[in-house]
């Protein structure tokens, strides 16, 4: 493929959202176009700040006599993804961001919070996007655990949000997510 300007793209949201939510028992899945598998729950919108993966790591270099460097020790690997809920409505979102036990109740009859330290349990995490030319990008991250909570700010101005930080384990292949990546089906490729 040629280095051009058509290899260039922006993720987009799906309009219906783009952040799912379900067991790590599920079956997970390995492209960019199936259907997910009945047990994904959809977190609806996130902020315009999309969502932001970092995959950071420390090494060590190991020098020879004259400066050369023979080796490079990898360790201490981690991959995390960010992102903003703002459906302040959803008892979905308010389970991934408190703790599935922690929250109870509909917004009609009424929805209970309980803020604590308890820690979250791993979960099963896919991002759909929309690419340009309607190619389409799914981020599959078999074992995810939201590691932190950032401010939530309660302003007449912007919406709420709650901004999460989720931690990857690696599954049993030593990965920490996938990613599946498939032009759309009108184009050709």
């Amino acid at each position: 493929m040629a280095n051009t300007e058509s290899n260039v793209s922006a993720g987009k949201p799906k309009i219906s959202g783009a952040v799912y939510v379900g067991a790590t028992t599920l079956t997970m899945p390995t492209n960019a176009t199936s259907e997910l598998p009945s047990g994904f729950v959809c977190l609806g919108y996130c902020s315009e700040d999309g969502v932001t993966n970092s995959m950071e790591g420390e090494s060590e270099e190991v020098k020879a006599w004259g400066g050369d460097t023979v080796l490079v020790l990898e360790d201490d690997k981690s991959d995390t993804f960010q992102m903003t809920f703002i459906e302040a409505l959803n008892p979905d979102v308010l389970k991934e961001v408190y703790g599935a036990s922690k929250v109870s109740g509909t917004l009609a009859a009424g929805i209970t919070v309980q803020a604590s330290a308890k820690a979250h349990e791993a979960r099963a995490w896919v991002i759909d996007q929309i690419l340009k030319n309607d190619a389409l990008k799914r981020i599959v991250i078999p074992k995810g655990t939201v590691t932190n909570v950032g401010e939530i700010v309660y302003r007449d101005n912007e919406p709420i949000g709650y901004p999460v930080t989720i931690t990857c384990a690696a599954d049993t292949s030593g990965n920490y997510h996938y990613e599946y990546i498939k032009a759309a089906a009108s184009s050709g490729t």
